[in-house]
């Protein structure tokens, strides 16, 4: 079973090991688990077939002292995405908790860090409800799943809106611990279980994510991980903790298959290596550290791998006539820069598209003059300027902070400009795609220094979402990456317009 055991494992003895719940777990989710969607797993609505690594997951979670109480009063499972954590945590967990495992007036608790995700997880859960024989015997609710006969009941939270009154869980199951903001949940669920004693479980289901949470300290999540790597290399003895932690290390190349099937123990079967081999031209690489191998990483990482900027320079980039082409303009005011850049279309089917620097303004931090601020009226005059020079401007993208009366100006002369805002949802999927068009060298650049040092200068930036964007360290900040930025900005729309556009097709 190359699969087991994990990069990290706590011990457990054998004796409790044979007195474990686990088989019944793995008959119950069998019985009733279903496949949600069609995938490389199977075809939606066939039954659910544990692995032999996750039977023996189970075996292990569901390990029972000499008394009878669960042997781990709290559990952490890490394993990168796709490796099937929904449909164990929903059938053989929490599912099993409610209705097979026998307690009275059981309160299974299913939490995530925002109430879409946690609805996602109580909504697996509903469905192998409702597309089985479960059914006969459940009561449904919105946010709620009732057994009558055993008086027990699952509900779902998340770390959004929660109320602390009432709780007495037998059975937590946190989904996606890492996202936690902070660790107010995971502490009043645990409080919360102290009445059942060693007859509750709480047990978060992960994958890696940022080391600290919004507090600036270690998370939560990468907390329970440093203890649980202790606990296994057994400098802590500690049996009511458990963990099975699956992850490459961080020595190995992550790009070579065989570190990714070390890391994903569903890796050639329910995960396709064609699928990591496409993720890997086109993810940062921090993120794909992060969600392919299960590694922990810092909240701000470098952008680009070593040399990928400079393996598209091509000195003889140039706008030429007729060349149609978008502009990104990245304004400041004062002790920051301003950025102008050129996308130019391919000019003929196999042609790439060019980037070149329009024009920049920023600050000589050599000279001490902190009243220096842009001569935004030059800057205006100098996008006019070039824009009559060169007639093909399809667009001008502009985040629109501070430089309202600009574009109001370049609009009256005719320019196209749109406003690209600064947000999350804006720079997110930005970030994406110009990094994919990078490692992918869907363009050539001028090779222009300024704009290879804001390149440079880029780190990116994680939110508790899993997106990520990029940033300027602020600790220094004469680090400048505007041209960046709007190289980011024309770029998310000169690549966009050529996507080929769907046209309907009717058959008769």
């Amino acid at each position: 079973m190359s699969s087991w055991p994990p990069l990290y494992l706590t011990p457990v003895d054998e004796e409790s090991l044979a007195r474990s719940d686990g088989r019944h777990a793995v008959r119950f989710a069998e019985a009733f688990g279903s496949i949600g969607k069609d995938g490389i797993a199977g075809r939606a609505g066939e039954p659910l077939v544990l692995r032999e690594w996750q039977k023996e997951l189970l075996r292990h979670l569901y390990a029972r002292d000499e008394n009878g109480g669960y042997l781990a009063r709290t559990a952490l499972i890490g394993m990168p995405r796709k490796n099937g954590k929904s449909a164990l945590s929903s059938a053989a967990i929490a599912l099993y908790s409610l209705i097979f495992e026998g307690v009275q007036g059981a309160e299974i608790i299913v939490a995530a860090a925002e109430k879409e995700q946690a609805r996602i997880v109580f909504g697996e859960c509903r469905r192998m409800v409702e597309t089985s024989e479960l059914a006969e015997s459940v009561t449904l609710y919105r946010d709620s799943i009732y057994v009558p006969e055993s008086k027990s009941v699952l509900r779902v939270v998340s770390a959004e809106a929660y109320s602390k009154e009432g709780l007495n869980p037998s059975r937590v199951v946190i989904d996606e611990l890492h996202a936690h903001r902070d660790r107010t949940l995971f502490d009043v669920l645990s409080l919360a279980m102290g009445n059942r004693g060693n007859l509750a479980q709480l047990v978060s289901i992960t994958t890696a994510g940022v080391r600290t949470d919004v507090s600036g300290q270690n998370s939560v999540a990468f907390s329970l991980y440093e203890y649980g790597k202790r606990v296994a290399s057994k400098e802590v003895i500690d049996p009511s903790f458990f963990m099975a932690w699956w992850e490459a290390p961080d020595e190995l190349d992550y790009k070579d298959p065989k570190t990714w099937a070390i890391a994903n123990p569903a890796f050639g079967d329910l995960v396709d290596e064609s699928d990591f081999a496409s993720a890997v031209l086109r993810t940062p690489e921090y993120q794909f550290r992060q969600k392919r191998l299960n590694q922990w990483t810092n909240n701000k990482s470098a952008w680009l791998p070593a040399g990928a900027w400079d393996e598209l320079a091509d000195e003889t980039v140039c706008l030429e006539p007729g060349d149609e082409y978008y502009l990104g303009f990245d304004g400041s005011w004062k002790n920051d820069s301003t950025a102008l850049v050129a996308v130019i279309l391919p000019r003929f089917d196999g042609d790439v598209f060019r980037v070149l620097r329009a024009g920049s303004w920023e600050k000589d931090f050599a000279v001490n003059d902190d009243s220096w601020v842009i001569d935004k009226q030059a800057v205006a005059n100098f996008v006019l300027d070039f824009v009559r020079e060169n007639p093909g401007c399809k667009e001008m993208v502009c985040d629109p902070t501070y430089w309202q009366d600009e574009m109001m100006q370049w609009l009256q002369a005719g320019i196209q400009v749109v406003e690209f805002p600064q947000t999350l949802a804006y720079q997110v999927p930005a970030t994406a795609r110009l990094f994919e068009a990078i490692m992918s060298k869907k363009f050539v650049h001028d090779g222009d220094p300024a704009m290879a040092r804001h390149m440079d200068n880029c780190i990116l930036k994680a939110d508790s979402k899993g997106g990520s964007r990029i940033t300027k360290d602020y600790r220094n900040n004469r680090l400048k990456i505007d041209l960046a930025v709007a190289l980011m900005m024309a770029w998310h729309r000169a690549s966009a317009k050529l996507e080929p556009e769907i046209i309907p097709q009717f058959y008769f």
